[in-house]
């Protein structure tokens, strides 16, 4: 089992503009790559999240490594657990919140559960994950922290950039992050454009030039 107690972190501008881009935009603007399984969502509409990976490969109903892993974070950090999908226990609760925040990580993104979720909502912390369970964890159990995990078919590698909102959950590979940046802003201004065509009459059919598939399914 390995432990790597530090990683390089991207600039923070750079995490907020792509924060500003959206977890949709940002996926797109990737070629349709980065997304986690659509069942990570924010335990609470509205929540957001963003900011680097610290990630932790966790055994299931265990959570020794997540606290470990709290303890090593630095401010801005976004907690990312891979707990197996496991969904009859949640790892995570309103203490570890607490503990989190008194750190100032940003953000909490489980592959599993959590619990105390109305705790966790009233006090602010933004948490994304499978679903809640109300059943408790052992502390007993090695795992890593900061090395590659994947979750569905995504790869997370410590410092990748976490960008969540009620769309759901992208990971920005670090070394693609000013690219999907530009990209994701290029994208912006396109459809910018296009709400301001369709509001003075434009269709959707006629932008995105629809009409050759639509002839060729002879629906027109």
């Amino acid at each position: 089992m390995a432990v790597n107690t530090t990683f390089e972190r991207p600039d923070s501008q750079l995490v907020a503009d792509l924060a500003a881009m959206g977890a949709a935009t940002l996926h797109e603007s990737m070629g349709q790559r980065g997304a986690l399984p659509h069942v990570i969502k924010p335990i609470y509409p509205g929540m957001k999240v963003a900011g680097p990976a610290l990630t932790v490969d966790g055994q299931p109903a265990d959570n020794l490594m997540a606290h470990y892993a709290i303890s090593l974070a630095q401010p801005g950090d976004v907690l990312v657990l891979d707990y197996k999908a496991y969904l009859e226990s949640g790892p995570w609760g309103d203490v570890m919140s607490t503990a989190a925040q008194a750190r100032g990580v940003a953000g909490l993104v489980v592959n599993g559960c959590v619990r105390d979720a109305e705790s966790c909502r009233d006090m602010g912390f933004s948490i994304f994950a499978i679903s809640t369970s109300m059943k408790g964890s052992n502390k007993l159990l090695p795992g890593q922290i900061n090395t590659p995990i994947v979750i569905g078919d995504i790869r997370i590698a410590p410092g990748d950039i976490v960008v969540g909102d009620d769309d759901g959950v992208v990971i920005v590979p670090r070394e693609e992050a000013a690219k999907t940046l530009e990209t994701a802003r290029a994208r912006e201004t396109k459809e910018d454009e296009i709400r301001q065509q369709l509001k003075a009459g434009k269709t959707t059919v006629e932008l995105l030039n629809l009409e050759p598939t639509l002839r060729s399914l002879g629906l027109m």
